[in-house]
């Protein structure tokens, strides 16, 4: 309950914000980022691409990977006319197909560019049948994890890399939702029924797996990094639920007030993208690994989400479906 009217009002947790905080109010103490160099996936919209504009505005170079190009190539001159010293670079990017996600990886490492920060946004919520990836893969976990899985893998090497030579500190984020934690049972389990069309398709089922799979790939990268001793640390948000432009018809005093509870419900798009740019960019979360945060501060992600074990199975199974050796058991 008391979190409850935390986020209601908006009232700071121990960082000093809260789920009022702004990605702007984030960063705004935040030391210059102009050394920093950050792919941010999902980047031409929504919560991804206020991450990119704040974090252009802060000085990083920004990296938006992107399956529309043209979309890309828009928000870089959105960006551009708000900071005409921006450095955006735009780069083709389907996340659903693991070899589109090489192709990029090769563009990308070819370049030469110090890798900082690694930001893992781009989702899907699909609102029709089942579809899967070229790849066979469910495509909501095709996209929304599986894809961040080998990009993460891909450039890796590149963040630590940079980390050792600059000195600072790389650090992947991985965007999920509350919503892991409305998925209960065995995810290897159901993906491989739904893929075989042995039961229903569940588009909201299928997108807490994969927002499951993204907590989880949180918790066994961590502990991963820190068994290399990579300067590298990784962490997972809830960035919330955003406030849409809803049409509606107004037919009444009831309607008006389920609409106005609703507005203080959900959050403006740079609320959303606070807590990315918090985990991102701000100094307090130097050297912490392996957490969940919600409303720019440290939360409890769902019991099923911290099972080393299931964080395990996910990285053998991720790990033989990319080799080409396995598919979902």
């Amino acid at each position: 309950m008391l979190q409850a009217v935390r986020y209601l009002l908006g009232s700071p947790g121990a960082t000093g914000f809260g789920s009022k905080s702004t990605a702007e109010d984030v960063t705004a103490a935040c030391p210059d980022l102009g050394a920093l160099t950050a792919i941010i996936t999902g980047a031409t919209s929504g919560i991804g691409a206020e991450t990119a504009r704040v974090l252009a505005k802060r000085g990083a170079r920004v990296v938006i990977p992107a399956r529309s190009v043209k979309a890309a190539e828009d928000m870089r001159a959105r960006i551009r006319d708000e900071c005409p010293g921006a450095d955006v670079l735009v780069l083709p990017l389907d996340l659903s197909s693991l070899a589109s996600v090489r192709a990029f990886a090769d563009r990308f490492l070819a370049l030469g560019l110090p890798l900082h920060l690694l930001i893992n946004n781009a989702g899907k919520f699909s609102h029709g049948q089942l579809a899967l990836s070229e790849d066979g893969v469910e495509m909501t976990f095709a996209t929304n994890y599986l894809g961040h899985f080998l990009l993460t893998k891909l450039l890796l090497g590149r963040m630590a890399e940079t980390a050792a030579e600059s000195g600072v500190q790389g650090r992947i984020v991985n965007v999920s939702s509350s919503v892991h934690g409305w998925f209960a049972g065995d995810w290897a389990e159901y993906l491989d029924l739904v893929t075989r069309r042995k039961i229903a398709y569940d588009a909201t089922q299928a997108y807490a797996v994969s927002k499951l799979a993204n907590v989880l790939h949180t918790r066994e990268l961590a502990a991963r990094l820190q068994e290399t001793g990579a300067n590298v640390t990784v962490n997972c948000v809830h960035p919330g639920i955003v406030r849409t432009r809803l049409n509606r018809d107004r037919d009444g005093i009831l309607t008006d007030l389920v609409f106005l509870l609703l507005s203080k419900l959900l959050k403006t798009i740079p609320q959303a993208a606070a807590t990315t740019c918090y985990v991102a960019a701000h100094p307090r979360v130097a050297g912490v690994s392996g957490r969940y945060f919600a409303d720019c501060n440290e939360a409890l992600p769902s019991p099923a989400a911290t099972n080393r074990h299931e964080a395990e199975r996910l990285w053998r199974i991720s790990e033989a479906i990319i080799d080409g050796t396995a598919a979902l058991p």
